[in-house]
């Protein structure tokens, strides 16, 4: 009975070590615990139930059905930041949008029995958003060329136009794009005066997202000139006495509706409705209201729809009293009182539209960073070879690329193979997954300064060593990482300015719409600065008191009597 109770204790051996060869491995010697397990058990500590409890609540308000739009309203997109006259801020009231184009969408809404509803985008981007499928059509000046011809269709031309030059008021020998050679001029970023600029050759071409920061450069000595559409040239350069304009109009500019290839039927439900409109001369009412209705755009509608309806002498649209309001805003100066009683009206818009959304993109960015983080960290340390060099190389490709550059990949590049994320929940991955890699260096940094007889010690102690790190190391770890992750918090609430360009409205971008409202950006500026300023400093201060609280071997004996009376 002896020798076969031998064996069987060995078999037992033996079968116990090939179940420990299958969770656990060895390296440099010590025993290292499987990662899914360990990791998995260790996450849990630093954020308990809480942390789960606000992932359900964010989760819930991210993919809420309340925030989606209804399938009847024709969203369209355009850029807001753009300036006048086509879509802009109105100055005495910035939640409302006005341009000819908000007139002109609202005119097809009618027509097609649709309720139009805005979607904000970067001019650069909306066609990417089009494809994307953000919304149903794309107007905001967009020319028709044979370049976008051939990713999106257009609908008939609804305006017609012509490129002008501009310069500093008393300029001379600037007439043409031929006198521009060996100088500097500068255009809206992707439009066709960018790419007219490109083509003359010998020019040093500056782009710029928006018209009026080009201006602004141009007034600022740091271009020679600025091409834009001839609509934009009366509304920034004509009343402007520190600009003029350069030479005669040339080349001819024709603007469509973007519309999705796939939707065809929606196409010529628009080609309807402009050549109704057309024809009542409606649309010629909007063009006059704004100042912009042309012998160019006249002879586009007779050959669309022969000759158009004139709008009656005395329609309030026959009027041109929308640019001359425009005029006065750009052209007044007023006193700091003005100045002050306008900056106040903008704090509710800048704090109840734009902070709230910056608030909760960095709060649920972090939030994601910061577990992520954990995982990488803790699979650097103490993962098996290839997970090692996956998170390894995860943390060097994210910290060497653009932010910017991963927040497209994410958001227009991932509809290609099939996974297509709202707007808040690319903004918050976007912004989470590459700040993961920054706090899993701390994280590991904060791990690898404990001293060693730490896990020594709890190992005596009988504990395992995911027990170890999950009682011991970690928590002494995560204390010792708080100043480092306050400081990346910091830089991700400023770096989700950054989530414009995927067509979210923050802080920054309402500042943006401000600012091009009254052609005021130092104001606004220093105003949203403040307001990110003061938005950052409590998560500072209460990183600083969760550091006081958290720091147990610093903290001074309290005496019997202040125990007593529970002064601590």
């Amino acid at each position: 009975m002896e020798p076969r109770r031998l064996e069987n204790q060995k078999a037992n051996r033996t079968r116990q070590k090939a179940k420990g060869r299958h969770f656990l491995f060895f390296k440099e010697g010590k025993e290292k615990v499987s990662s899914a397990l360990l990791i998995f058990e260790i996450c849990l500590l630093p954020f308990d139930f809480s942390f789960f409890f606000v992932l359900l609540v964010s989760s819930w308000f991210i993919f809420s059905p309340s925030l989606t739009v209804a399938a009847d309203d024709l969203r369209w997109g355009a850029d807001s930041e753009g300036g006048a006259p086509f879509v802009f801020s109105k100055p005495d009231n910035p939640r409302e949008l006005i341009g000819f184009e908000v007139d002109l969408v609202n005119a097809l809404g009618r027509e097609l029995n649709r309720r139009p509803t805005f979607v904000q985008n970067q001019w650069d981007g909306l066609i990417p958003g089009l494809q994307r499928g953000n919304y149903h059509i794309a107007m905001n000046g967009l020319e028709i060329t044979p370049e976008r011809q051939r990713v999106i269709n257009f609908t008939i031309p609804y305006y017609a136009t012509v490129e002008q030059l501009a310069v500093r008021a008393g300029t001379t020998g600037i007439n043409s794009l031929a006198d521009l050679k060996g100088k500097v001029a500068g255009a809206l970023k992707f439009s066709l005066a960018h790419t007219l600029l490109e083509k003359a050759g010998g020019i040093e071409v500056r782009t710029y997202d928006s018209q009026v920061s080009c201006l602004d450069d141009l007034i600022f000595g740091r271009l020679d000139a600025a091409l834009m559409e001839l609509p934009v040239a009366v509304y920034y350069v004509k009343p402007n006495p520190k600009l003029q304009f350069a030479g005669e109009p040339f080349e001819p500019v024709l603007y469509g509706i973007g519309v999705r290839q796939q939707d065809q039927a929606l196409l010529a439900q628009l080609n309807d409705a402009l050549r109704t409109l057309m024809k009542s001369g409606e649309l010629r009412g909007i063009y006059e209201k704004w100042n912009i209705w042309n012998k160019d755009t006249e002879k586009l509608f007779v050959e669309l729809v022969g000759a158009p309806q004139s709008t009656p002498a005395t329609s309030p649209a026959n009027s041109t009293q929308a640019y001359e309001d425009f005029t006065k805003v750009i052209t007044n100066k007023p006193t700091w009182g003005e100045r002050l009683r306008r900056y106040w009206s903008y704090l509710p818009f800048l704090l109840f539209q734009g902070a709230p959304m910056t608030l909760l993109i960095s709060i649920l960015g972090m939030i994601v960073a910061m577990a992520v983080g954990l995982v990488l960290a803790l699979t650097n340390l103490y993962g098996p070879r290839p997970l090692v060099w996956l998170s390894r190389s995860y943390i060097e490709v994210i910290r060497g690329t653009p932010l910017l550059i991963q927040l497209y990949l994410i958001f227009y590049g991932l509809p290609s193979v099939g996974i297509k994320l709202t707007p808040l929940v690319a903004a918050v991955v976007g912004l989470g997954l590459n700040y993961a890699a920054y706090e899993a260096e701390n994280y590991r940094a904060g791990i690898q300064s404990i001293p060693r007889g730490q896990m020594e010690a709890a190992l005596s102690l009988g504990m395992t060593r995911a027990q170890s790190l999950r009682h011991v190391i970690v928590p002494q770890a995560l204390r010792l990482v708080i100043p480092p992750v306050t400081n990346d918090f910091i830089a991700l609430f400023k770096d989700s300015s950054i989530v414009s360009v995927i067509t979210m409205v923050e802080l920054t971008k309402v500042y943006g719409q401000l600012a091009t409202a009254y052609y005021d950006y130092i104001g606004v500026g220093i105003l949203t600065a403040a307001i990110y300023f003061l938005l950052g400093l409590p998560f500072v201060k209460l990183a600083r008191y969760a550091e006081k609280r958290l720091a147990t071997d610093q903290r001074t004996p309290v005496p019997a009597k202040r125990r007593w009376f529970g002064v601590k």
